[in-house]
């Protein structure tokens, strides 16, 4: 196995998916955010001031995805039929772990757009939360499963951490 982004003479090239196959692919990412008893408090019940901490970071998350060839040099464009930002609540650790599932019918996959949506909601909740919880931590984000393609299915060995 190599490195896909470099020629022959190690420069950095962007992959051609010319000669792919239009397949639908799928990729899910997940990531958590651990905040102070309080902070988790305020945005499990709602009542930050600055409003709904989750759906602002579900948007932003959304919206980041759009834009990830943006943001990474070598991605490509792509057309994204489907995502979606979801979040789960564990109580005992006060965390809130996000997840972005993204769809496209299309020749290159849709991971980084699943990670990106993913490191870009966490961050979010930390803007929104940092006055009132500046030691939050960011933590366990990965690629739970890719679908599509060439390559097929990959399913994280970790799975969904659901403590």
């Amino acid at each position: 196995m190599e490195f896909t982004h470099f020629d022959n003479n190690g420069q950095a090239i962007m992959v051609n998916v010319s000669d792919k196959e239009n397949t639908h692919r799928i990729a899910i990412a997940t990531g958590k955010i651990k905040m102070s008893k309080e902070c988790y408090e305020m945005v499990k019940t709602g009542g930050h001031k600055k409003g709904d901490v989750l759906n602002i970071a579900r948007v932003a998350g959304i919206m980041a995805t759009k834009r990830t060839f943006e943001l990474i040099p070598l991605c490509h464009i792509i057309l994204l039929t489907k995502v979606t930002i979801d979040f789960q609540y564990h109580d005992d650790e006060n965390e809130i772990q996000a997840f972005c599932s993204v769809e496209t019918v299309g020749k290159t996959g849709v991971e980084m757009e699943a990670l990106t949506g993913v490191n870009i909601s966490l961050l979010t909740i930390y803007d929104m939360c940092k006055a009132i919880d500046r030691s939050m931590e960011i933590s366990d984000i990965y690629v739970v499963k890719k679908d599509g393609g060439k390559s097929g299915l990959f399913e994280h060995e970790r799975g969904v951490e659901n403590d």
